[in-house]
């Protein structure tokens, strides 16, 4: 492994100074002078030096590639903020992310050092053709996907750049990983008998409700009234008085009258929000309390609740092929880059403190 130092080096003027030749002494006697006694020389008082602050430093070696603390430190910001979309971090999961760093930059280290090694080559034509895709797909114009890569601080020609770097990496796993993977009709049944939930359709409920226009803008006196008389139906569904009946009784819905407050078969995301929280919760046969939304106050009756139908195995191979092949390429990439990893030589800097 190359060693990598840093030297100091000073000004030689002392040493210049110390070998510099003596002017001879004069060989007759000096004349008599006046000496005046030369002032005491001014001493500079300099303070000080402040600690330093290691703003860049070899972090680790990896094979003859090396990853600086400034890497380690950008590749932090990067991941935090990808991380943080999805939830905020809490304090161990943040202390983590610089060792989480380094060890994505490791890894993107081997592979493009193993890049390199097989000759693995994308062209100009292939980068711009995987621009278009993107563009098509997207529905942009070139003006249209420069101006989102400037919105995010990122140059037309870095973009390509990293396109190019993504097109490689995915040449080489092909090479070595996904070549060597084969998913066989036994295991595309296996796992569909495994997990029948995954391939069934959406649960479907049937319910009833009874409804109290609210009016936020309305008296007090009349918004009291209403919640009164909600409270009261609440009270006579839950001791069992017939829900259809009520319903026709107290609906302020004109259906309701006629149907009992029948709000028929629905499936996830075709109700309002407040009104699907309250009946996913409720059992067939149980009596929701009262349930606010923007138009007023529900009461709901859960009637039925029906599974999804199993879809047949032909209608899903496809997919479900899919879903095996990327789960296995997973698996065998980080058992490579595993591999990978323990056949380099990897030396890892002390740096506790600044990272």
């Amino acid at each position: 492994m190359k060693k990598f130092f840093v030297l100091a080096v000073s000004a030689l003027a002392l040493f210049l100074n110390g070998c510099a030749k003596k002017t001879p002494a004069p060989t007759q006697p000096a004349q008599p002078a006046t000496v005046k006694e030369a002032p005491a020389p001014r001493v500079q008082v300099r303070p000080e030096p402040m600690p330093g602050k290691l703003v860049n430093a070899i972090a680790a070696v990896v094979n003859d590639d090396i990853i600086t603390l400034y890497e380690i430190k950008r590749e932090t910001k990067a991941l935090t903020k990808d991380r943080e979309k999805v939830a905020p971090l809490d304090e161990a999961a943040r202390k983590q992310m610089p060792e989480t760093a380094l060890n994505l930059l490791i890894e993107k280290s081997l592979i493009r050092q193993k890049i390199k090694e097989l000759n693995v080559k994308v062209s100009d034509d292939e980068v711009r053709q995987s621009i278009e895709d993107v563009k098509r797909q997207n529905n942009l114009s070139q003006a249209a996907l420069v101006a989102a890569l400037s919105s995010q601080g990122i140059t037309y020609e870095q973009y390509f750049s990293q396109l190019r770097d993504q097109l490689e990496k995915l040449k080489l796993v092909s090479m070595e990983v996904r070549s060597k993977i084969h998913v066989s009709d036994s295991e595309i049944k296996e796992y569909y008998e495994a997990n029948p939930d995954q391939f069934s359709e959406e649960e479907e409920f049937k319910a009833r409700h009874i409804f109290f226009r609210v009016n936020e803008a309305a008296p007090d006196a009349d918004i009291k009234k209403a919640m009164q008389t909600a409270l009261h139906v609440l009270a006579e569904a839950q001791s069992g008085k017939d829900f259809i009946e009520l319903a026709k009784q107290y609906s302020e819905d004109p259906a309701a009258r006629k149907d009992g407050g029948d709000l028929g078969r629905f499936k996830k995301g075709d109700m309002q929000p407040e009104l699907e929280r309250a009946i996913i919760n409720l059992k067939p046969g149980q009596i929701s309390e009262l349930v606010y939304t923007p138009l007023g106050l529900h009461i709901i009756k859960l009637e039925e609740r029906m599974k999804g139908k199993l879809k047949p195995l032909e209608t899903v191979k496809t997919a479900l092929m899919d879903t095996l092949y990327r789960k296995k390429s997973e698996e065998r990439f980080n058992r490579w880059a595993k591999e990978l990893r323990s056949r380099s030589s990897i030396d890892i800097k002390e740096l506790k403190g600044y990272l």
